[in-house]
């Protein structure tokens, strides 16, 4: 993916935000998906009561992301990197997500929108050691295609 297109940016965005707003205002739920993942795999009674929610929430991010491969897969492109550093950088994100208690939908998106403090701290950070993270990669493993 070489070429932006502020069509399909826009039209990405405004599904993202029509969505959490939907979920916030019908379930009271951030549309966080770290957290929806968290509750749906944590064990115990508690967890049980929206685990149809979370369980759908997810689902749908999965199946939307097979549709777009079955509909337009040269959307969706592959890697340069090796598997081995995409895995480890999947990793980095998840603990990232626990100690900064939410990821960047649930920050990035549902927080900002309502003007906690927290997120925008959050979100400065993921933005921040983002942009290192890619320059190192750069520098360490060369620039990809």
């Amino acid at each position: 993916m070489t070429e932006f297109s502020p069509g399909s940016a826009l039209l990405g965005g405004a599904l993202i935000g029509v969505s959490a707003s939907l979920l916030w205002a019908f379930h009271g739920k951030v549309a966080g998906i770290s957290g929806i993942l968290a509750g749906l795999l944590r064990p115990g009674p508690a967890a049980w009561s929206d685990r149809g929610l979370r369980a759908t929430f997810v689902l749908g991010l999965l199946l939307g992301g097979c549709l777009l491969m079955a509909i337009r897969p040269e959307l969706l492109g592959s890697s340069p990197r090796p598997l081995v550093l995409l895995f480890g950088a999947g990793l980095a994100v998840g603990v990232g997500t626990r100690v900064s208690g939410g990821c960047t939908s649930g920050h990035g998106v549902c927080g900002l929108s309502r003007g906690a403090k927290r997120s925008f701290v959050a979100t400065a950070t993921f933005m921040l050691t983002g942009a290192l993270s890619a320059l190192l990669v750069r520098l360490l493993f060369g620039a990809s295609s």
